[in-house]
Order: C-alpha cells, then structure tokens, then sequence
C-alpha cells in the first residue's frame, strides 16, 4: 500500500441550491460548525497526509485563490475553469497535468463527514488494489446520511464492485463525495465538459469500479436549510 500524497478538489460549481448565501461568496466558502465547507475537506486531507491539492475554480474564483494563499501545512494548486465549467470529469482531465500520475484523493469541495473509528480516507488508501481497481468510492447506508433525501446511488456486491442502484436490487448507498481514482481512468474520455457518471458507468462496465462503507455520518449540505440540519446531527454525536 502506498500512501496517497495528491488530491483534487471540486471548487467549480455554481451553488445555485445555496442561494442567497453563494450570491457573494462560493459555497466552499460558506460556513457550517464553525468553518468553511471547503476547510472541513482540506483538513481531512492534512490528516491523511496529502501534501498537495489541487482545486478547480470558476464562480467567484478570486476568493478561492485568495483563500488558498491563506493555506499551510499543504500546497494548492489552482485548475481555473474561468472561461467554461467542465463539470466533475471535464474538471479533473483538465487538471491531470497538475495531479502528478499516481492515484490521487477526490473530494467535493462541500464533503463534509464524521469519520468511524479509522478515518474515512485512510479507510480508502487501505481498500486500495489498483490492480483490480480504477476508482474506489466512499458509500454511505441511507440510515447514516443528514440532509440528503436521494434514494440511493449505487449497490454494493459481496466483492466490493459497485453496481448502479434499481429498483429492488439491494441495499442502496449513497456516493459521499469522496474517491480515490487513478489517472488511467481518463484514457480516452473526452475533452470539454462531461460528468464522471461517464467513467463510473464504463469502469462498472469492466468490473473496476469499487466501493467501500462509510461508518460515520455523511452530511450532505446543498441548501442553507442543510446547515442546521448538519449542525444539530454532529452535536448530537460524541466527539
């Protein structure tokens, strides 16, 4: 097992779910217990000793960048997406340049959990055989989520590959915006724009699509009324 140094932050999007309070400010700058949505990632990414990530902006860019020079104890990087938003894949090709060419971390920049007794992203670099792999995705049983009102994105077989989730095909679990990924994933994926639904349906497809169980809270924070929510579930919660 070898550790994971490199990560991808996805700062790019428009938070339009998070009006009023993105219409001066990105939502990885909006506040939940305490601090910025983004520094909540950043700071589980020190813990799992990444050294370097990279965040794509676009919406309201310069405070990103501004936000990024305050950093420490980490490098950032900036993949700036001003002239077209390239969504979660178009956004990630376009910063393979900058991601170095070993596996690497990928978390929205709203991800935002209480970890298990072995942090999640620890959890992930040791489930790691790239080998077998192409991207191993955090999961969460709908039970342990908090503001999120989804049925449930994919299944998870005896083996660890992932399936999508249909009707009367087993425990759902949501995607918890976090995965690690190796950059061979994007061979052959197109430039501009796509979503990573596109790699994730072809590595299902080949069988290298993989899951692990998230057993903490997952907080899914897309509305101001999230907020609370999140907020009152972690006071909830022992420390």
């Amino acid at each position: 097992m070898q550790a994971v140094t490199t990560a991808m932050v996805l700062a790019a999007g428009l938070g339009v779910r998070m009006q009023p309070l993105t219409l001066t400010r990105p939502k990885p700058l909006v506040e939940a217990a305490g601090k910025a949505l983004i520094d909540h990632g950043i700071e589980k990414l020190r813990a799992a000793g990444v050294k370097r990530a990279v965040v794509n902006v676009h919406y309201l860019a310069d405070q990103i960048e501004a936000w990024a020079k305050r950093q420490r104890g980490i490098e950032i990087a900036i993949s700036d997406e001003r002239r077209e938003l390239l969504d979660t894949g178009g956004g990630i090709r376009n910063a393979l340049p900058l991601l170095r060419g070993t596996p690497f971390f990928v978390l929205n920049s709203d991800s935002f959990w209480q970890d298990g007794k072995i942090p999640a992203l620890d959890r992930l670099n040791q489930h790691w055989n790239g080998d077998e792999m192409d991207c191993l995705l955090l999961l969460t049983p709908l039970e342990r989520t908090v503001g999120y009102d989804g049925k449930g994105d994919f299944t998870i077989g005896v083996d660890g590959r992932l399936q999508r989730k249909s009707a009367g095909s087993g425990t759902a679990y949501a995607y918890s915006g976090a995965y690690l990924v190796k950059p061979e994933l994007f061979a052959g994926s197109p430039h501009g724009k796509f979503s990573m639904n596109l790699l994730w349906d072809r590595a299902i497809s080949q069988g290298r699509l993989f899951g692990i169980e998230h057993d903490g809270l997952w907080l899914h924070v897309g509305t101001p009324e999230a907020i609370g929510l999140a907020e009152a579930a972690l006071a909830g919660q022992p420390a």
